[in-house]
């Protein structure tokens, strides 16, 4: 029995260290982080669903991924947060860890992902076209 106990304890310890890399936001801590013009979205969703839907302000990781440097605020405690598709996707985690390697402290998860904002009744933009 004690065997069985450690084995649970040492297991929930490695999938808390995994799953605990990026910290879960809530869409209402997002709202509220938006409204006080203190966050940095990043949809790691893909261009194409980008342009159709994403949570207002955020940046497109496929068009900001190689200046991701320029694009971030200069704080590197600022709020910083990824999503994608939803709760099982775990697409974000490019963006966060990008993010994470540039320095950044405060790099969040929003696991809700698009979908999860959507079904919240939240609004979303499509992207501007580009005028060529």
């Amino acid at each position: 029995m004690k065997r069985l106990i450690a084995l649970l304890a040492t297991a929930a310890i490695a999938f808390t260290a995994f799953a605990g890399e990026f910290p879960d936001i809530s869409i209402a801590e997002v709202k509220s982080a938006i409204k006080a013009k203190k966050i940095t979205l990043i949809d790691v969703n893909g261009s194409d669903s980008y342009a159709k839907k994403h949570v207002p302000g955020a940046l497109n990781f496929d068009e900001v991924e190689k200046d991701l440097a320029k694009v971030l605020p200069a704080d590197k405690d600022a709020l910083i947060v990824a999503y994608c598709g939803g709760p099982k996707c775990s697409a974000y985690k490019a963006a966060a860890e990008a993010a994470g390697k540039l320095g950044y402290k405060n790099v969040k998860h929003m696991s809700a992902g698009i979908s999860g904002w959507v079904d919240a009744g939240e609004k979303t933009e499509k992207a501007k076209s580009k005028s060529k």
